[in-house]
Order: C-alpha cells, then structure tokens, then sequence
C-alpha cells in the first residue's frame, strides 16, 4: 500500500523517527492508526453512554418548571446555616 502524505505529516513522521522512538515510517503510521482505532472506539462508548442518559431522563417523568426563586432561597439557608455552625 502506498500513500501520500502532505508535507506537514511528512515532517511529522520525520520528527518521530529523528526521536528514536520509532525505527520506520510504518511503525509511525501504524501506531497513529491504532491511536485512530482507539479514539473511534472511545467516542462510540461515549455516545452509547449519553444515549443510555438520554434514555434515562426521557423515561424519568413528565419536567416540571423550575422555581429558581425557591432554588435559591434554599441556598440562602445552607449557607447561613453552615456559617451559624462555625
């Protein structure tokens, strides 16, 4: 198989083998694929897990507004209360 790099990625597999971190240009090439294959292998667990959440709050009842008069009154109160008991 032959390929084609743009010069960009072809001063970075240079960079890499002036590293002494790779012995060839394959070596290079193979360790970002399999780099590639992991990534690709990440994100499709991510999006199995956000569909499983998306599931999860879809199947959680009907929403209700939110009062944040009553959200924040409620912070109020912890935060006087944490500082009365210092």
């Amino acid at each position: 198989m032959n390929i084609s790099l743009t010069p960009h990625f072809e001063e970075l597999v240079k960079n890499k083998l002036d590293s002494g971190l790779y012995h060839s240009a394959s070596e290079v090439i193979r360790d970002a694929l399999r780099l590639m294959e992991e990534r690709d292998q990440v994100r499709g667990l991510r999006l199995e897990e956000l569909k499983k959440e998306i599931r999860l709050g879809m199947d959680s009842g009907e929403s209700t507004p939110l009062d944040m008069e009553s959200i924040k009154k409620r912070g109020r109160e912890r935060l006087v209360d944490k500082e009365n008991t210092k």
